[in-house]
Parts: structure tokens; sequence; C-alpha cells
């Protein structure tokens, strides 16, 4: 055992030295400088790790894969660990547990499971190495097609669908955004367009919530079930960023549910922390060189 947690040590001391200063930052939340390391080794203390993404920053994925595979090689022999992703929609869970099983192959699990176009750069790494550990991967959004529901039809309109298909999302009625949230999401709005006006009843907070609620309430199902779990999961940095939105539902879903959350965004000063922008932010704020190649989706 204490050979195992050397080596472990040494590969997160590795991820640290080898990128550190050369196209990521790591900084705390009130900005002070840390590393990798120091985030792999809360993840002793919580039960599930939020990695928050900008979706085509190809340094944070290399970053995400790196500590993935660290937090199974430091935890996976005394916890049960899943991979958890809002690029997979629930209703491929199915899928996706069948492609991990080996019962089909991968070109008929890709034809089936409607990936995101950077999955193979970007995603697949972490969902072999799920595979080849013989760990659960949780497709962990809500189908697009009822967000968009939402969006359209209001947010009663869920209740219309099957019974059969409301299994694919959170419970109903679904939590609704935080005032925290609405007005983080106002911002947003109002970033883009002058005219854009705030306001609590927004049908695309509506529809985020519905993302939001699910993707927890699918990490909620593996916390309930699992013996120790460690649950790492993949979603844009808005749906975690300050603690709000999936931290939100999820602790609706299970009370006392300890989190971290990890943002990374990509800044052309990636060395420097600047509080305006990046304080608080989550647990720790990873900041990539925006000069890095994009990911392309």
């Amino acid at each position: 055992m204490k050979l195992i947690l050397l080596a472990s040590l040494i590969i997160a001391l590795t991820i640290s030295a080898t990128a550190q200063n050369k196209d990521y930052s790591v900084f705390d939340s009130n900005g002070a400088p840390t590393d990798i390391k120091s985030i792999i080794e809360r993840f002793e203390d919580v039960d599930v790790v939020f990695l928050g993404e900008s979706h085509d920053d190809s340094v944070g994925h290399r970053l995400q894969f790196e500590i993935f595979k660290t937090a199974v090689l430091n935890y996976g022999k005394e916890r049960q660990i899943a991979l958890s992703l809002e690029m997979f929609e629930r209703d491929v869970q199915p899928v996706v547990d069948e492609y991990l099983a080996g019962l089909v192959t991968e070109k008929h699990f890709l034809a089936a499971s409607r990936p995101w176009g950077n999955y193979k750069t970007d995603y697949r790494p972490l969902v072999e190495t799920s595979k080849d550990k013989e760990l659960a991967v949780i497709a962990a959004n809500a189908p697009r097609r009822y967000v968009n529901m939402v969006t359209r039809l209001g947010r009663d309109s869920l209740y219309k669908l099957p019974k059969e298909s409301r299994q694919w999302m959170a419970p109903l009625p679904y939590g609704k955004a935080s005032k925290a949230y609405i007005q983080k999401f106002n911002a947003l709005m109002a970033s883009f367009s002058d005219n854009a006006a705030p306001s609590n009843h927004n049908p695309i907070i509506n529809a985020q919530s519905l993302w939001d609620a699910t993707m927890a309430h699918s990490i909620s199902e593996f916390l309930w079930s699992a013996k120790d779990p460690l649950v790492v999961h993949l979603n844009g940095s808005f749906h975690t960023e300050k603690w709000l939105g999936i931290p939100e539902h999820l602790v609706r879903y299970k009370e006392g549910t300890k989190f971290l959350v990890v943002t990374m965004r990509y800044e052309k000063e990636f060395t420097r922390f600047n509080p305006d922008k990046h304080k608080d932010l989550g647990d720790y704020i990873v900041l990539t060189d925006a000069q890095a190649p994009r990911s392309k989706r």
C-alpha cells in the first residue's frame, strides 16, 4: 500500500512539475498560488469533484484526464469511483453500459450515444480509462429535446411526456434556480446584449435548471448506491462556478454531500489571478493559456 501511495504522489508531483507555469496556473478561491497535487489531495475528503471546463479548452481537457487518472490511482483501491459527464444524456446510459461491459463495439457505441464532436480528443481518454478499470460512467445530462421543450413550452410541459420518457430527467417538479444563480445568469445574458433585461422568469433559466437538476440527480443516484463513492463530474463551468447550479441541486437530493468545485478557464494572462474576475469561482481556479490551440467541437 505504501508503494502504491508513493507512486501516486510521484505521478501527482510530475503533473505539477511538467506543466505548471508553462500553459496553466492554479490558485485557490482567494488567489493564492497552489498546484494540481493540492487539488487531488482534497479528493480524500469529498464525495464529488466538479471539473468545470470551457468546452474548447484543450489544456483544460488534458488536465482533466491527468487529474482523473491520478484520482483513480490514488483512491481506486479503497473507493468506488465514477466518471460523470455532462456530455452524455441520460437516455443513452444503457448504450454506455453496454460499451463498458464489452458487449457492443466502439463504432456502434458512438453511433448510438450522440457524442460531442470533440469526444475522441477530449473525453474518450477518460471513458477508456474507466472501461479499462471497470469503473462506472454516468451519462448525467437531460436529453436536449426535453430541455428545448422547456424553453419553448415551459417547465410544466414535461408533465405531458409519457412516464417512460420522464425517467431520463430529474424527478418532477425539478428545483428552480436560486436567486444567486439567476443573478449570475442575467449578468451573463447582459454581457451578450445591451438590451437583455433581467428576469426571474426567463424560459432559458428553467431550461438551464433542468440541465443542472438532472446532472445533480444522476450523481446522487450513484452516491446513494455506492460504498464510499467518489464521483468526478465534467461540466461546463457555468453549471458549477461559485458553487451554484449543480451543487445546489445536489444537496437537495442528498443532504450532506461534500463536494469540491474546480473551475477552469483560459486567459491571455493565465499566470495572473484577477480578483475581479476570478475570486470565488470555485475552491480552485485553473487558468490555462488562451493561446493554446482550441479543441474542435
